[in-house]
């Protein structure tokens, strides 16, 4: 079966870029990397405090590598209200939540974007919590961002 995908950018959004939209940047580029197919994956934060230039949590990277999935060791958080070219590129927006949401249609404008929460994207409504100050969390953070991914995912045939 072919696989039929109409995206060829995905942006994820969070508050500041260094955690939840980070696994779920990890976990698509690693599922569309075994998939063989080439669509472009990146992150960042759009909160009044998102910052340039934040390592990514530990905690984010040690709850990815629990299943096989290494974070960069190099790669730094991007505020995009500093690169709105980035969300331009963007085929397809994810955000954690529906506040992160609002926050890029008041950036963005109403325009052409397709702009989703992830679990909206996944079939459900809601938010996924920010895990920052409880690292207890990470690991609950990660299993639902994984789920309501692949819930969308499967929408086209994957």
């Amino acid at each position: 079966m072919e696989i039929k995908f109409p995206y060829k950018s995905i942006l994820l959004v969070c508050s500041v870029g260094v955690a939840r939209s980070r696994m779920a940047e990890g976990y698509l580029r690693d599922f569309f990397s075994n998939n063989n197919i080439d669509v472009e994956v990146i992150s960042g934060g759009i909160s009044s405090h998102a910052r340039d230039g934040m390592l990514i949590s530990m905690d984010a990277k040690l709850a990815m590598e629990e299943i096989g999935i290494k974070l960069s060791e190099t790669s730094l958080s991007i505020d995009l209200k500093r690169y709105p070219e980035i969300i331009e590129k963007a085929d397809l927006i994810l955000t954690l939540t529906e506040k992160h949401k609002k926050e890029i249609h008041e950036f963005i404008g109403k325009n052409h974007k397709e702009i989703y929460t992830i679990k909206e994207f996944g079939g459900k409504s809601g938010d996924i919590e920010d895990p920052s100050m409880k690292e207890e969390i990470f690991t609950k953070v990660r299993n639902e961002i994984i789920e309501y991914l692949t819930e969308g995912l499967k929408k086209y045939s994957f």
